[in-house]
């Protein structure tokens, strides 16, 4: 402390603060340790080491295939019926070419054993089959508006569940993340899934498989597991976990992965808020799952679980707490209590 009271900032920048490390150790045992780390997981270089698929760029990425998808109501506010065909052909010639630099990207470290015309080959296999199955994956995000629009009472219109609904963000990105999933770009579709997570609260794997005519009511804090099989017109209110039971582990202790370890919700199922569905199960068709139900055992078609009654007691606060007020309450003479 100096004579004048504490050290601001500058007196000690102004000192120099360097001498609190040593930055050349620092740098040094920061290598060694990213050196431990890599020969324990044998890897020779990490993702990265030749670029990796940034989070910033397939957000912008997804907004803009978004507005591809549906140029009125996700596209710029410049976008009319006259213009609307040369908008998407625009926008899909840039976007998926930065789309393809992405899955690149993602493959230059998965194939890292294979030459680079390898890489790219794998890369053009990927985008094409992705650009080509668009316009089969609107026709299906049609059928999830309009069960959006019919299942919620709320709903004024399809616009309003396209625009405003949080629920038809993350399924957007949910198809679109699937299909790469499916043609073998998993890095990137996890990226995509984990936009909508941190935008939507809603946290559906890439690898997920679900059925038209999708909806999610409300939607925050719904987690749906990698090998969950979604059948047809399934709705799911907020809070609903589609999970894993258990978690095999091989001779060595380590978690098996891939291995099928969610439930399977057949078509026209309903399960409401709070209810949690764990492992390789099947819900049966039609069946309705109450709120905060815990199921791990699977149920037939046209079932109807529920929790059993609570039981609770209802007593007054007012009479417990001011009985005088009720008092006043029944002397008053209009019945309103206008003493209280």
């Amino acid at each position: 402390m100096s004579a004048d009271g504490p050290e601001d900032d500058r007196s000690i920048e102004g000192r120099g603060v360097e001498g609190y490390w040593d930055l050349d150790q620092l740098v040094a045992d920061l290598s060694a340790a990213r050196a431990r780390w890599r020969q324990a997981q044998q890897h020779h270089a990490e993702y990265g080491a030749e670029g990796f698929p940034s989070r910033a760029n397939l957000a912008k990425i997804m907004q803009s295939l978004c507005g591809a998808l549906f140029p009125l109501r996700l596209g710029p506010s410049f976008v009319r019926l006259h213009n609307e065909d040369a908008f998407v052909a625009e926008t899909l010639q840039t976007v998926l070419s930065r789309l393809y630099g992405q899955i690149r990207l993602e493959l230059i470290y998965a194939l890292k054993d294979e030459p680079a015309a390898v890489v790219d080959r794998e890369a053009a296999r990927i985008i094409g089959g992705f650009a080509q199955s668009l316009p089969g994956l609107r026709e299906l995000l049609d059928t999830d508006v309009d069960a959006a629009f019919l299942g919620d009472p709320a709903a004024r219109s399809v616009d309003e569940v396209l625009i405003c609904y949080p629920s038809m963000l993350a399924i957007i990105h949910h198809r679109l993340a699937h299909r790469l999933y499916e043609l073998g770009a998993p890095l990137v579709a996890r990226i995509i899934s984990e936009i909508a997570h941190g935008k939507t609260g809603i946290d559906i794997h890439p690898g997920a498989t679900i059925g038209q005519s999708f909806f999610i009511d409300h939607g925050t804090g719904v987690v749906i597991g990698e090998t969950a099989i979604v059948g047809h017109r399934v709705r799911l209110y907020q809070g609903v976990t589609l999970g894993a039971r258990s978690f095999p582990a091989d001779e060595k202790g380590h978690l098996e992965k891939s291995l099928p370890r969610h439930p399977i919700i057949e078509d026209d199922v309903v399960i409401y808020a709070g209810a949690t569905v764990l492992g390789r199960i099947i819900v049966g068709s039609r069946s309705v799952i109450g709120g905060n139900v815990w199921l791990t055992d699977s149920v037939p078609a046209d079932s109807n679980v529920r929790q059993a009654k609570a039981h609770y007691e209802v007593t007054s606060r007012v009479e417990v707490s001011a009985p005088h007020r009720v008092h006043a309450l029944l002397e008053s003479t209009d019945g309103i209590g206008e003493n209280i």
